[in-house]
């Protein structure tokens, strides 16, 4: 490979990088960050608001999947933004490319850079799944619990949020405060079945939705979902488990078992040599 080609793809993945990082300080998830990190942020929304282009319907939802409370044309002012970086970026590494690649650089550079953001949201939100799938049994029994001590449904909500430390509780407790504070609170636990995209959340929105609807019984539903949401973690150990033993067989075949056979080997050089010179 060519060093204008290395130097292509380095570009690309530092740019990939960059524009994950750019939403993410758009966030404000990440504290600390040097002032001219912000102004580099702050420059390229609004270059990227100049654009004028349009979201896709989708975006909204995987913003909320992301865990997140950003307004969708920021999202978009920052792809926008990383785009036309990118394009700067892969213009001037085409001036440079051998042969094709120079056309190739000045569409798959801004194009990484615009793509960028949304596949750091898609990271984001399996990561935010497998933290909620792994919470989702305890906070199904303290809810149980809570409801079964007589609390309404929000206020359960309210207290389990309170009370537990993670982040599926957070989702509970930022649902309740939405509804005292006036949503209806069908949106506000379809707010919460968009924001923990989880296995469970669906059956927990509906059921929520069921005992504030028609006051259906809450806690043996809990409890069986909670029963169903330690099954599923189970199961998710054993398959983890079952993926582990090809790689520690591939390590001990390609590893182990060659330097175990050079010690040996190494242990018999002395004698073999010795007895044929005998």
């Amino acid at each position: 490979m060519t060093p204008a080609a290395l130097l292509a793809a380095a570009a690309a993945v530092l740019l990939t990088y960059g524009a994950a990082d750019v939403l993410s300080l758009r966030a404000g998830r990440r504290r600390g960050r040097p002032p001219r990190a912000a102004r580099a942020v702050a420059l390229l929304g609004r270059l990227g608001r100049g654009a004028g282009l349009r979201p896709p319907q989708t975006l909204a939802a995987r913003i909320r999947a992301a865990g997140l409370e950003l307004p969708v044309a920021d999202v978009m002012a920052v792809k926008a933004g990383a785009a036309a970086a990118g394009f700067a970026a892969g213009a001037a590494l085409a001036t440079r490319a051998p042969g094709r690649l120079g056309p190739v650089l000045l569409l798959a550079v801004p194009a990484a850079a615009f793509l960028a953001p949304d596949a750091w949201l898609r990271r984001r939100a399996r990561s935010r799944g497998r933290v909620i799938e792994a919470e989702l049994a305890d906070v199904l029994d303290l809810l149980r619990v809570a409801v079964a001590a007589g609390l309404a449904p929000r206020r359960a909500l309210a207290e389990v949020g309170r009370r537990h430390p993670g982040l599926l509780a957070g989702e509970l407790r930022r649902a309740a405060r939405r509804a005292g504070l006036g949503v209806p609170a069908g949106a506000a636990i379809a707010e919460l079945q968009q924001r923990a995209p989880a296995a469970g959340i669906p059956a927990l929105a509906a059921a929520l939705s069921r005992a504030g609807r028609h006051g259906a019984p809450l806690a043996p539903t809990l409890a069986a979902q909670a029963q169903e949401a330690r099954a599923r973690g189970a199961q998710r150990q054993a398959e983890a488990a079952a993926r582990a033993a090809p790689q520690i067989q591939l390590v001990v075949a390609l590893l182990l078992v060659p330097a175990v056979m050079l010690l040996v080997a190494a242990a018999l050089l002395p004698a073999l040599t010795g007895g044929g010179a005998g």
